[in-house]
């Protein structure tokens, strides 16, 4: 079996070693990253490997995969204009959340822990509890009262139990994170924990693969705790340290303009979050993240991309989603996000990637 890589800790340098259930950097308390640097295979070696995710191999910290539901592959469809959507909605979950769901699944089954826990605005618990059930594993997952029901009952029909929070998002967390402390606790945070990212960043290979080994001028990514957006940045600098490409995409970081800590940061020129943002109700739940533990990350990503933030109405989602419907692609809510942002022209011709993170039957349809 391949040794596993050591974790570290991006603020103040603080090492984890490989086999640790430690969650965060023990010293600031702060997510980790992983001491991993691939070399992604070339575009000719990869005819003829498995349809999934794990055919970039080379680019994965966890090899052999034995929970694998076939995760990845998703398809790429124009919409209009040179922008494309990547359907990550037709994931064995219905959300993009597989990418780093199975990758958490397997070191979870490598480490042995007595219990996972997991939490989430539901999509991350739901893909948590089914790659749990698919391993064996027992998973307990926490949730904010707020959550769609939809995802409740394919969170429960895993196998999981539900442990639902009274308050918000952050509440959810905090009760979360203080369990984790237990011994023999695996947190299987897709924020925290570093083999969520190295999951999530298979999206952008598989757009570098489709698109005949080039990406777009715009990766376009909604961004609450910025998993996709910091999965893709690391596939960028992969690809780009491999001479695979010759330039790197701008990323376009979209928020619901109801809660965006992250954009009002943007504005300010700041290097981390400025303020407090109040929770508020948004359309784009999954999102809907006051305080980002990884703020400084993010922010960072998409200023040395050449990318920028963009935000949404309440509105504009809601006729996103519309819109998509008529194309004959049902989004939840938080999934169209990314379309409502561009799709009034903003890229100025621009060739663009939004992904379809999540299936419409999740929240249905948004009113008001």
């Amino acid at each position: 079996m391949t040794p596993l890589p050591d974790c570290f800790c991006p603020t103040d340098g603080t090492r984890v070693p490989a086999g640790s259930l430690a969650w965060c950097c023990p010293v600031c308390r702060g997510p980790l990253d992983l001491d991993f640097a691939p070399t992604p295979a070339p575009l000719t070696s990869l005819a003829g490997r498995v349809n999934s995710l794990w055919r970039y191999a080379e680019c994965l910290p966890l090899a052999a995969p034995t929970v694998s539901l076939g995760e990845g592959r998703t398809p790429l469809v124009p919409l209009r204009d040179g922008i494309f959507a990547k359907l990550d909605f037709l994931m064995p979950t219905l959300s993009f959340k597989d990418r780093g769901a199975v990758l958490l699944a397997e070191l979870a089954l490598r480490l042995k822990p007595r219990q996972v826990l997991a939490d989430s605005s539901g999509n991350a618990g739901t893909a948590i509890a089914a790659y749990c059930a698919r391993a064996g594993l027992p998973c307990t997952v926490y949730v904010s009262e707020s959550t769609s029901p939809k995802k409740l009952e394919q969170i429960e029909a895993h196998g999981a139990r539900l442990r639902v929070v009274e308050g918000d998002r952050e509440a959810t967390a905090r009760a979360a994170r203080e369990a984790a402390d237990e011994e023999g606790i695996f947190y299987a945070s897709h924020v925290f924990n570093p083999y969520f990212l190295h999951g999530t960043k298979t999206y952008v290979h598989e757009l570098w693969e489709d698109l005949g080994g080039r990406l777009p001028d715009v990766v376009v990514v909604p961004v609450g705790n910025g998993t996709l957006l910091l999965g893709a940045a690391l596939a960028v600098a992969e690809l780009h340290g491999a001479g695979l490409i010759d330039r790197r995409p701008a990323l376009y970081a979209v928020q619901s303009a109801a809660v965006a800590p992250l954009a009002h940061a943007w504005s300010e020129g700041a290097d981390d979050l400025v303020g407090v943002t109040p929770m508020a109700p948004t359309f784009a739940e999954g999102i809907a993240i006051p305080r980002p533990p990884r703020a400084r990350q993010i922010l960072r990503a998409v200023r040395e991309s050449g990318g920028t933030f963009l935000t949404v109405t309440e509105d504009q989602i809601r006729h996103a989603q519309m819109d998509l419907a008529s194309q004959g692609l049902y989004v939840e809510s938080t999934g169209v996000a990314c379309w409502a942002a561009v799709r009034e022209g903003v890229l100025r011709e621009r060739t663009a990637v939004v992904p379809l993170c999540g299936a419409g039957i999740k929240t249905g349809p948004a009113r008001r």
